[in-house]
């Protein structure tokens, strides 16, 4: 009988059945061999990394030993199912199937490795978080979990494409082709998450600190207080409680004034002016009787008056003052300014203000009897009206 060409009429199936059995059941009896050799390993190598788990994990307070041993027994079971199945395909002399699961073993592997720095990186944030007051460890962290987890997948990827005979170089040149173009269409951003992770590293300033704004909305205060440190802004409540969002590039380009860094305590330096004949030791004593009786300026260090300079019609003086709390440098300011005022105005110093004196020297008589003759006549004129 001929069908399609071939005539399976001297087709001897018992022949090609022997045949078939003589190549094909060794390689079977050699599969079932490894299957069941992997199994045996499994559960010898899960029983004794959980012996291990009960008599040394257990009893130690670190989590660490727990991480360790949790990628221990996934790479364990990993790798012994990616053996047996390296082994089988080699069997079967599947040379590319074989480097192709061994490329993917590779792979899988990497993945408990990401686990477990990942954890390591976690416990750490759990740990650390709680005593700091700030976020950025909030932020940090977890970015460089993501980050290190990414890593660590991308090598192994890497790894298994260069055993499979990639050549991974078309591919870096690639991806840093698309890199560059996506650097420079985002590079503002990029930028900002730079200087984001610069302020994480450098710390100029935390949450709760309060700074100076440089760019505040007009007729607003010029200061305030830090809520959020982000990768790519920060975000400050000004006194009128308005959120200024601040690109990190932008803080990292800039003198950056924090009142509160240094501690809760600052010197103030207040300026006063008075007039050339008004009595400078009374008024200095009477700078020094303000300061004592504002409240949150501090005694010591005592406050003191200085000669600033002189100007055209005044006497420039400079009250320096300590106050407990740097938050309230401007309400202490008004305080100490008002109760200078009233102090200066009963005891009669003067607190000047644009004036000119002039003085006439040496001018001709005949000016003078001539402007008086002119003042005279517009006098009698005036009387004839």
């Amino acid at each position: 009988m001929e069908i399609l060409g071939i005539d399976f009429g001297q087709f001897d199936l018992n022949a090609w059945l022997s045949e078939a059995w003589q190549f094909a059941g060794p390689k079977l009896a050699q599969s079932l061999g490894i299957l069941a050799l992997a199994t045996i390993i499994y559960w010898i190598g899960i029983r004794i990394l959980r012996r291990i788990e009960r008599r040394v994990v257990t009893r130690t307070a670190t989590v660490y030993d727990d991480l360790l041993v949790r990628m221990a027994r996934r790479g364990f079971q990993i790798s012994v199912f990616f053996w047996a199945a390296w082994r089988v395909a080699a069997i079967w002399t599947l040379a590319g199937q074989a480097r192709f699961i061994a490329a993917m073993w590779i792979v899988a592997l990497s993945i408990p490795i990401s686990g477990f720095l990942g954890g390591v990186i976690f416990e750490i944030e759990q740990r650390l978080a709680p005593q700091t007051n700030t976020t950025l460890d909030d932020t940090a962290l977890p970015m460089l979990n993501k980050v290190l987890r990414f890593v660590v997948v991308g090598v192994g990827v890497l790894i298994a494409l260069e055993y499979m005979g990639i050549n991974i170089a078309p591919l870096l040149a690639g991806a840093g082709v698309v890199g560059l173009a996506l650097s420079l269409a985002a590079k503002d951003t990029l930028s900002n998450l730079i200087a984001g992770v610069l302020l994480i590293l450098d710390r100029p300033f935390q949450v709760g600190d309060r700074i100076e704004l440089w760019n505040a909305p007009k007729e607003t205060g010029t200061w305030g207080d830090v809520v959020e440190i982000g990768l790519r802004a920060t975000k400050i409540r000004n006194p009128d409680n308005l959120i200024v969002v601040v690109p990190n590039n932008e803080i990292m380009r800039r003198d950056i004034i924090n009142y509160t860094a240094s501690g809760s305590h600052i010197r103030l330096r207040i300026p006063m002016t008075i007039a050339y004949d008004s009595n400078e030791p009374l008024a200095k004593k009477l700078l020094l009787q303000a300061a004592e009786e504002t409240e949150g300026v501090k005694m010591d260090p005592a406050p003191v008056v200085i000669v600033r300079s002189f100007g055209p019609s005044e006497v420039n003086l400079q009250l320096r003052v300590w106050i407990d709390d740097a938050r309230r440098r401007r309400a202490v300011a008004d305080l100490i300014t008002a109760r200078v005022r009233e102090l200066f105005q009963e005891n009669g110093i003067e607190i000047p203000y644009p004036k000119r004196d002039l003085y006439i020297r040496n001018a001709p008589d005949n000016t003078l009897t001539k402007a008086g003759d002119d003042a005279g006549k517009d006098d009698r004129h005036e009387e004839r009206s």
